[in-house]
């Protein structure tokens, strides 16, 4: 395993940098302003897409695009340092079309739409002219056990007909969502194989009977694109619009949250960069019983810890990317979960430092530190509870301990 970046990806690193310094960056106090008020900026967003697809600084998150398609090839272990320095500014992703979750809707629609369903969803997702969200978690059943949803998808003839609840659908406010990958239940039967009986559906938003109901504050922040509930009521859509197979759901869904944990760990990382550098410089500058607070011996140790930290996650990321394009997805499971776990937990105790050294100052929103607290603390369910992950990391040890009980034995003493 090399983790140097080639000269492709620092040439990357340097013109994706340079872009965030001298568009992106000048653009965020407007951006936000405009978010605090409950509006996503078309305005400011618009153009910084079409200099970033004019730059060829678009859809670097797809290993797969085909000749034809817009965007720069890239594997998981290029894209991960571009993703790190997009984090810095949480919005910044959709300016290069790498937003989530249309990065993921995107992967499983390259992956498994029919030549229609290209033509109607994922080539206007390629090109930035629409958005979208996906409904999985649901507000009635504790969604950390996915068989749990609900949410049902009938088949009437030439249709399905769904009815259910959703929320925490990131995205479905944007002006710009035209459609929602749902996950639901298609197979009522409880004999049933239990990973079997969900599928995927596209839902256009302006179908009949979907209602976004309330756009749900994270740590009591609104999110201009919103984190939604949506209720359907006797929805119907083509089948046509089923994803894969009717029962794949479960595999579909792994498909997409893969790449997207990468995504979601180094934006995070990028975050904590962030807040290292804020808390560093104003421990420089503040002066407090008549010493700099850099002076003081637990201001050093938070520094110090961070640092270390923040460089271990990146690394155990990067082994996670690389094990993905060389392996398989399948193979860097247990990974996957472990990134997923450590950097969300990472993300809260960095940006819990910084705030402390910037005081009452780092509550309010004259920093992005209090911001990026609070979405490092709903990362810690976003994509699956810390619970869920540990539990997978547990079972791939344990399964692998099973492997060399014998050759384990020999360190025994009898």
């Amino acid at each position: 395993m090399d983790f140097a970046y080639t000269a492709k990806v620092e040439a990357l690193r340097q013109e994706l940098s340079a872009f965030m310094d001298a568009h992106v960056l000048p653009a965020d106090p407007a951006f936000r302003q405009a978010a605090h008020a409950g509006r996503m900026p078309m305005e400011i967003l618009d153009p910084l897409k079409a200099r970033a697809f004019e730059a060829g600084l678009w859809n670097l998150f797809l290993p797969g695009l085909k000749d034809g398609e817009a965007g720069t090839r890239l594997s998981n272990l290029e894209y991960a340092p571009l993703a790190e320095i997009m984090g810095r500014i949480p919005w910044s992703a959709e300016a290069f079309n790498c937003s989530a979750p249309d990065t993921g809707n995107m992967e499983i629609l390259h992956l498994f739409a029919t030549e229609e369903q290209r033509e109607r969803w994922l080539n206007p997702l390629l090109m930035g002219e629409i958005r979208s969200c996906v409904g999985i978690t649901e507000p009635d059943v504790a969604s950390s056990d996915p068989t749990n949803l609900q949410t049902t998808i009938k088949r009437d003839g030439d249709h399905y007909v769904i009815n259910g609840r959703k929320w925490f659908t990131t995205g479905a406010m944007h002006p710009n969502c035209k459609f929602v990958i749902l996950l639901g239940l298609s197979d009522e039967r409880p004999e049933a194989e239990r990973h079997a009986r969900h599928s995927m559906v596209i839902v256009p938003l302006d179908t009949p009977g979907v209602e976004i109901v309330r756009n749900l504050p994270i740590m009591q922040h609104f999110a201009p694109e919103g984190h939604c509930e949506l209720r359907f009521t006797d929805v119907r859509v083509p089948a046509s619009y089923l994803l894969g197979e009717e029962g794949q759901g479960f595999a579909l869904a792994q498909a997409r949250l893969g790449p997207g944990r990468v995504h979601h760990c180094m934006r995070s990382i990028g975050q904590c960069e962030l807040a290292l550098e804020l808390m560093t410089a104003r421990a420089l500058e503040r002066q407090a019983f008549g010493r700099k607070l850099a002076d003081f011996a637990n201001i050093q140790d938070w520094i110090a810890l961070s640092r270390m930290e923040i460089d271990q996650a990146r690394l155990y990321v990067l082994k996670t990317a690389w094990l993905m394009d060389s392996r398989g997805n399948k193979a860097a499971r247990s990974e996957v979960s472990g990134i997923k776990l450590v950097v969300s937990r990472l993300q809260t105790e960095v940006l819990d430092r910084a705030i402390q050294v910037f005081g009452a100052m780092g509550l309010t929103d004259d920093t992005p530190l209090a911001y990026l607290w609070t979405w490092g603390r709903a990362l810690r369910f976003i994509d699956g509870p810390d619970e869920v992950h540990l539990r997978t990391v547990a079972r791939g040890e344990i399964k692998a301990a099973k492997g060399r009980l014998a050759e384990t034995a020999r360190y025994l003493q009898n």
